[in-house]
């Protein structure tokens, strides 16, 4: 199942450590085969057409899957969706699949001021010195928090095609509002 079913598809805007922390989170389940989900994030190579149909299928998918509970899966649902992924131009909803997890997980690594690309591992490790360094998150919390990024850095791995960070930049204005209102419909940290 895809993060975009899932609800997780760009980067947090409530908190600044939230966002830093679901980066994070999206990296490990993304590059940790053994982490929440079973599914192994497939890097492919992006295309215009992937960008294209992503950008053009994101409206109707975000609004199918709003209320839906990503841990029982609705066959129904599935099919409206996998109709949505090919009036879109993708060959079946698991192509949609990939081509969202990479768009998402290129998206988050990069800063929307400078627009310069960060590879996931060294995301990771600028969190984890942010969150050492802040005295508002509680001692507990910190250390669970961070033995979860820490797991994360162990598994992370660069982004394999490195053409699809340019493909993403590209589009990255156009991407933006789209993550920002997919981010806004999944629940609560």
């Amino acid at each position: 199942m895809s993060f975009i079913r899932n609800g997780f598809a760009g980067p947090c805007t409530r908190r600044g450590l939230l966002g830093a922390l679901f980066s994070a989170l999206l990296a490990l389940a993304l590059f940790d085969p053994g982490a929440a989900t079973a599914q192994e994030a497939k890097q492919i190579k992006l295309t215009e057409k992937h960008l294209q149909g992503f950008m053009a299928a994101s409206k109707d998918m975000t609004k199918l899957y709003e209320g839906a509970n990503p841990d029982k899966p609705d066959p129904k649902l599935e099919a409206r969706a996998a109709a949505i992924a090919k009036k879109n131009g993708f060959a079946s909803l698991d192509e949609y699949d990939d081509a969202s997890t990479n768009i998402s997980m290129i998206f988050s690594g990069i800063d929307p001021q400078t627009k310069k690309f960060t590879e996931p591992p060294e995301q990771i490790r600028k969190e984890i010195a942010a969150l050492k360094a802040d005295k508002s998150v509680p001692e507990a919390e910190k250390k669970e928090d961070l033995a979860q990024l820490e797991a994360s850095l162990k598994t992370a791995k660069p982004i394999q095609f490195k053409e699809n960070i340019a493909l993403v930049l590209k589009y990255f204005d156009q991407l933006a509002p789209l993550m920002q209102e997919q981010d806004s419909k999944r629940p609560a940290d």
